[in-house]
């Protein structure tokens, strides 16, 4: 429902703006044309604004600039035969992420900050008392089709435009992860389908154990455009 409003509010934003910019001035949260501010919990135009940050250099940059947060900056990888990073960062903040800081794209780096910021420790609050302090992954940049097939399509791995999470570590040293605590009747069940619905809320498409066999022991979290959330 969210998304279906989203997409009737935007064009009427957009003549807003062109026709009263004299008369119409609109706060931040509501401009679509203001880089994103990441601490900011989701609104109407979360989504709208991170998909804008691929097509216009400069502008996820501005937005963690806009934010506050430092950024850990790249080379590029230029695009051969549909691998490579355009603008790769490596995944900010002070979790301790194992087996090292992955590196993404930086529009995957700003949805994992507000993922992280409004969602993920919210829920371990919520089912712990706690805060996550470290992250499990099964990587983010791999220069492969999707399922590992010979042919088809390149997965979002291929962009860094995709990471996966196996796992999460609390405060207290105690481990949470996939796919053992995912039919957990208890409070390690409920969180992580709360992480779950949170990233849904942020990311293009998350895929986990209800999507099919080959997610069941992590979450897949991409930007792309298709609004899977299982």
């Amino acid at each position: 429902m969210r998304r279906w409003l989203t997409l009737l509010l935007l064009p009427v934003l957009a003549i807003l703006i062109l026709l009263l910019p004299r008369v119409v001035v609109l706060p931040p949260a509501w401009n679509p044309w203001t880089p994103l501010d990441l601490r900011a919990p989701p609104g109407l135009l979360t989504r709208y604004k991170l998909s804008r940050m691929a097509g216009e250099p400069g502008l996820c940059a501005a937005s963690f600039s806009l934010s506050g947060i430092p950024l850990q900056r790249l080379p590029p990888q230029p695009l051969r035969n549909g691998c490579g990073i355009e603008d790769p960062v490596r995944l900010p903040g002070d979790l301790r992420f194992s087996p090292g800081t992955p590196v993404v794209n930086c529009p995957l780096a700003a949805a994992w900050v507000i993922f992280e910021r409004q969602g993920l420790q919210p829920a371990a609050q919520e089912a712990f008392g706690q805060r996550v302090t470290g992250v499990r992954h099964l990587g983010a940049y791999n220069c492969r089709n999707l399922y590992h097939r010979a042919g088809g399509r390149r997965s979002r791995h291929a962009t860094a435009d995709a990471l996966d999470l196996g796992g999460f570590t609390l405060a207290d040293g105690r481990g949470i992860g996939l796919p053992r605590d995912w039919d957990s009747p208890g409070p390690p069940g409920a969180f992580l389908r709360d992480v779950r619905d949170a990233a849904c809320r942020v990311f293009g498409a998350v895929l986990g154990p209800d999507y099919n066999a080959a997610h069941r022991d992590h979450f897949h979290l991409d930007r792309g455009g298709w609004g899977t959330c299982r």
